[in-house]
């Protein structure tokens, strides 16, 4: 089942810009290791889904995966084959807007080394390059 929004204001949205860095969200907070995007885009519902059962298998019952991420984002399309004009297409899917920095996913309960096996296998799935990332001690 695909995350979205239970209501929205408005049913579409612009596009929009993704200027600059993630000023929140950019550091691991629940659990021991993250996944860190280094590129900004959009990262679909399907996609999100896609990442967390890859990694909820690979987990079987051991550790918690958290998602950092939540698609707020109306993506709307046109139909193919359909002439110029006739206003703005129905929303298509929901997406996430990712800025360069921002945490996708956490572990926590596990090895580093089953949480960087977890993680590779998890970001093939993503469309945009990210890194590992270890929580930081103060």
């Amino acid at each position: 089942m695909a995350l979205m929004p239970k209501r929205v204001k408005h049913r579409k949205s612009q596009r929009g810009r993704l200027k600059g860095e993630a000023t929140r969200g950019n550091r691991v907070v629940f659990g021991e290791f993250g996944l860190q995007a280094m590129q900004g885009g959009w990262i679909s519902a399907a996609t999100i889904e896609a990442g967390r059962i890859a990694a909820q298998q690979y987990l079987r019952n051991e550790g918690r995966l958290y998602i950092r991420i939540f698609p707020h984002k109306p993506i709307t399309s046109i139909p193919l084959e359909t002439r110029m004009g006739k206003g703005k297409g129905e929303p298509d899917y929901w997406a996430a807007a990712i800025r360069p920095g921002a945490v996708l996913y956490e572990i926590g309960g596990v090895t580093e080394e089953a949480a960087r096996l977890c993680f590779a296998r998890l970001a093939h799935k993503i469309p945009v390059r990210v890194r590992f990332l270890r929580r930081r001690t103060m």
